[in-house]
């Protein structure tokens, strides 16, 4: 093998290292992303179980029709305190569901908008919240399934647009 030859060989092999380097980095950097986007879907998944198990403790209550009014006040009264502490304890007591604010926002505009419009004034007017554009998207996506807002594809775009109560509304 000439030392030219060596030379040639080498550079390629600093060249497929710099780009299997490279290549490297940006998995780690996606892969990186797709956990927060998760952490966030867990979050919100999270919340759903605990809104499920708040109602159902509600549905419980309600199906016990021979106890008197005075033993189902104080029923309340001793689960209140519980849902309360655990409420305070993740600091999200009383916000309103996504869901619903997305749905507002929507109902602000009479023209269609994009998940990407509707999360930027999301992060404006609710500076505490701070979903993901993914967690917005599926978030829309369940209000569509749930007929509350309408999707309309315009060339390779996707806008929503709420769902007026009581009127047809056509694409």
């Amino acid at each position: 093998m000439t030392s030219q030859s060596a030379a040639t060989l080498r550079s390629r092999y600093v060249a497929q290292a710099a780009s299997d380097l490279e290549e490297n980095r940006r998995r780690q950097q996606e892969l990186a992303e797709r956990i927060n986007v998760l952490k966030q879907e867990e979050a919100l998944l999270s919340d759903i179980l605990n809104l499920a198990e708040r109602y159902a403790s509600f549905a419980d209550a309600s199906r016990l029709p021979e106890q008197s009014e005075d033993e189902a006040a104080a029923a309340k009264v001793k689960r209140a305190p519980a849902r309360t502490a655990k409420d305070g304890a993740k600091g999200k007591a009383h916000q309103p569901l996504l869901g619903d604010l997305l749905a507002e926002l929507l109902g602000q505009s009479k023209e269609p908008r994009p998940a990407k419009e509707l999360r930027d004034e999301l992060l404006a007017k609710h500076p505490d919240r701070s979903p993901t554009p993914q967690v917005v998207r599926n978030t829309l996506e369940s209000l569509v399934a749930k007929g509350r807002i309408r999707r309309h594809k315009q060339q390779r775009s996707v806008m929503y647009s709420l769902v007026k109560q009581g009127g047809t509304d056509s694409d």
